[in-house]
């Protein structure tokens, strides 16, 4: 979306190409219509996207290795494409759903996704990539389990239970995106959703009378699978559960070192997987809360999304103050080791996020190295656009794809700077050229002042490294070469704070996406 200063594209084009094609493994279909429904999730009647009737959509629920056939009915009056966040398409880039890669699915219209979840397992979630539609919808959770044979390194939980949380807005996506076109920021948001629901009334003066809340019944003693992600699209979000420990075991993908949280920061495009033990009594319900972070907590109140997590013994309501988030809006050093906190459990049986070996990238030899800077939007030719390294992403007529498999020329251009451009920002559709099989280290640096967050479409890399400042050749001596985490969504923090990732590029083409907060 080269007119929206929240949303940059670019693109990586590795040289190799080569068809899908089908097994033994079985199959899975699901038959999705998007349209538009009228709900009210924060007391305003409004105009949101819905997956089958439904706000949020239906999960999807497949095992490792399957193949997952996805048709997707198109009855919005725009155009739109479903993108599967976090799943890693395998020489499949055209099912990504992104405008890179795929032609848009007309209104009146369908397209079949047909892809392979191969080597796969975690938590995830798709929504619409295009025209600022996942601000009014259209998101749901995506599960891949592990196969029979494959243990999970943590005993069976009792069941498992998704939540979708994220920042909300009483306009639809149409009138946020004219906003943004017209060179204006969206301001605060008006919410916080829980599973596409408002805010539980903790407050009688925040919360209107008559707003439908989340509530998770949940049975005493037990332990429960919790996934949650952050569907938003500017907002990073504290997740708790008042009085109970967030045991994290697994984030897009890769199991995790298990440990103990009371809180965590969950950026935009995020997933994580918590193991919770309902260990407290029941006098009361309990507060589920995904709160903003880094902003002033008292201009930002109403930013709060509270549900009830209630045991079937329950004795009464949730009441009182909300659990308190972490008191450093001007500090980030707390979120800044919490994310360093997060590491790989290598000892864990089942699939890796690259082929066999791979995952000893502390090892391999990098073949290419970018910094990606970005910055505060700049005004170029009479537009307010977002800048990475100096240019601004400009889509191509033809999907890159596309342009490949017909040989169209000057589709776009493999010239994008291996450092930060000095002169004016430009426009281009200027594509990283990646060697097939080569690793890949990519600098990530915030020089705006907002919290970033970066997600690679159909990928994952290894996070090495995260800390304040400048990058220099010899920050590579504080990176992670053992067991940082594998993920597709990495939070680049604000006050210059460098994020760096590695990756082996094995498709055809990969996608960066660059949420601005």
């Amino acid at each position: 979306m080269a007119s929206c200063s929240y949303f940059l594209l670019l693109f990586i084009h590795i040289c190799f190409l080569m068809g899908l094609s089908f097994s033994e493994d079985p199959s899975v279909s699901y038959e999705f219509e998007v349209s538009y429904i009228t709900a009210s999730p924060l007391g305003v009647p409004q105009q949101v996207i819905a997956i089958n009737g439904k706000f949020p959509g239906p999960t999807i629920n497949v095992t490792t290795n399957n193949y997952v056939v996805v048709n997707v009915r198109n009855t919005l009056d725009e155009d739109l494409l479903m993108h599967w966040s976090g799943i890693q398409q395998r020489r499949s880039s055209w099912q990504d759903g992104v405008l890179g890669t795929s032609c848009p699915i007309p209104p009146k219209w369908n397209w079949t996704y047909e892809f392979q979840v191969k080597d796969q397992i975690g938590s995830f979630f798709y929504f619409p990539s295009l025209n600022f539609q996942r601000a009014s919808g259209g998101f749901g959770t995506f599960i891949i389990n592990n196969r029979a044979i494959i243990p999970i390194p943590f005993d069976t939980p009792y069941g498992d239970i998704t939540i979708v949380i994220g920042d909300w807005y009483t306009q639809n996506h149409t009138a946020l995106r004219r906003t943004l076109n017209s060179g204006k920021d969206l301001g605060m948001p008006d919410g916080v959703l829980i599973n596409g629901k408002g805010p539980y009334r903790y407050n009688n003066t925040l919360v209107p009378d008559g707003i439908d809340f989340e509530t998770i019944t949940v049975h005493p003693g037990k332990t429960y699978r919790i996934r949650v992600s952050n569907v938003g699209i500017s907002t990073s979000l504290n997740f708790r559960i008042q009085n109970h420990n967030l045991l994290l075991a697994e984030t897009e993908g890769s199991y995790t070192v298990q440990q103990n949280y009371t809180s965590l920061d969950i950026h935009v495009g995020q997933s994580y997987t918590f193991l919770v033990t309902m260990d407290q009594n029941a006098s009361s319900d309990y507060y589920i809360v995904a709160s903003a972070r880094f902003v002033n907590e008292t201009v930002w109140q109403r930013v709060t999304g509270v549900g009830t997590l209630h045991y079937t013994n329950s004795k009464g309501k949730a009441s009182g103050p909300l659990p308190d988030p972490p008191q450093d809006q001007y500090d980030k050093t707390f979120s800044m080791n919490q994310a360093r906190s997060i590491r790989w459990n290598v000892s864990a049986s089942g699939a890796r996020p690259n082929p066999q070996g791979s995952f000893r990238y502390g090892s391999i030899n990098v073949t290419q190295v970018y910094v990606l800077k970005n910055k505060p939007p700049v005004m170029i030719d009479g537009k307010r656009r977002t800048t990475l390294s100096g240019i601004s992403f400009v889509n191509p007529a033809t999907p890159i794809r596309l342009a490949d498999q017909y040989k169209v020329k000057g589709a776009y251009k493999l010239d994008f700077p291996t450092r930060p451009l000095t002169g004016p920002p430009r426009m281009e559709t200027s594509v990283i050229n990646g060697t097939y099989r080569g690793f890949m280290e990519v600098i990530l640096q915030n020089n705006d002042t907002k919290v970033q967050t970066y997600h690679m479409n159909g990928y994952a890399f290894f996070v090495v490294g995260m800390d304040y400042g400048e990058w220099t050749d010899n920050s590579r001596g504080t990176y992670n070469k053992w067991d940082g985490i594998a993920r597709s969504t990495a939070q680049v923090l604000v006050n210059f704070v460098s994020t760096n990732v590695i990756f082996e590029i094995l498709a055809s083409l990969a996608e960066i996406n660059l949420f601005s907060h």
